[in-house]
């Protein structure tokens, strides 16, 4: 009879998905040929998005000026106060959308890259699930449903950002947390499918798992704000959530669950 292990606090659990990545940042040392690989539609797709934001955020002033007309007879002080939370507003949904759309179109883009970097990861940790059916139209369907959600999640920090005093330090917490569980989401799909996981026994399982599973997502996002941070951080996320993935089904399979649908397929290695 298998003993269920004790609940973990949320917080130690949060930070182990950190530490996922963490983990994943380590295979730059043991594949560093697969790693690097995954660099370059990472750099392309990188320099895109960021010339797109860059372009907004030079017309930012001129975009809000037009948006804020009715502003133009209040004080100069409330009137720039509307007018800052405003920008910040819609820049801050532009760059939760553009680390979505960057997750999306990198992994579309550079799917073989990926792909080998899974691979890799899997056979170095040891029974590697032997066919990946993932596809391309399922990567291209995947990438535009996070994309779309990746928009809501914009609109929704975007709305947020507009309350008064608070509005833009929370609009910032939230799109952290959304845009860190979609990120989770989607880098940890390729794993799961492979072993056999719908799309509702994935959800099933990161939803029992969600501190860890956010504590990877968010850590992810982090680092893909920092300046090159998305480009040298991508390899690293597809290894951790690699990681991360056959850690929660074992640990799934630990605390008793049979369900063959969402149930490990063979005994993994975890990290």
């Amino acid at each position: 009879m298998t003993t269920p292990a004790a609940p973990r606090h949320p917080l130690a659990s949060f930070f182990r998905g950190v530490g996922d990545l963490g983990r994943g940042f380590a295979f730059w040392g043991r594949l560093p040929g697969a790693m690097a690989l995954g660099l370059i539609p990472a750099a392309i797709v990188g320099a895109l998005l960021l010339g797109g934001i860059i372009t907004l955020a030079v017309f930012l002033g001129d975009i809000v000026t037009a948006l804020t007309g009715f502003a133009d007879t209040w004080s100069e002080f409330f009137a720039g106060l509307v007018r800052f939370g405003i920008g910040a507003a819609i820049l801050g949904g532009a760059i939760v959308l553009a680390v979505v759309s960057f997750t999306a179109l990198t992994l579309l883009v550079g799917d073989p890259f990926y792909e080998r970097i899974w691979r890799s990861v899997e056979g170095h940790l040891g029974d590697a699930p032997p066919e990946s059916d993932y596809g391309f139209w399922r990567s291209v369907g995947d990438s535009i449903g996070l994309i779309l959600r990746g928009l809501v999640a914009a609109i929704i920090a975007g709305l947020i950002g507009l309350i008064p005093l608070v509005g833009t330090a929370l609009g910032a917490v939230v799109a952290a947390f959304l845009t860190g569980w979609l990120l989770a989401d989607e880098l940890t799909s390729r794993a799961l499918v492979a072993r056999g996981l719908d799309a509702a026994a994935r959800r099933a399982l990161r939803r029992d798992n969600r501190a860890r599973v956010l504590g990877f997502g968010v850590a992810t996002q982090l680092c893909f704000l920092v300046p090159l941070g998305a480009v040298l951080a991508m390899p690293a996320a597809v290894a951790g959530s690699t990681v991360l993935a056959r850690t929660l089904l074992d640990a799934h399979a630990a605390v008793g669950h049979t369900d063959p649908s969402t149930a490990p397929a063979g005994r993994r290695n975890g990290a």
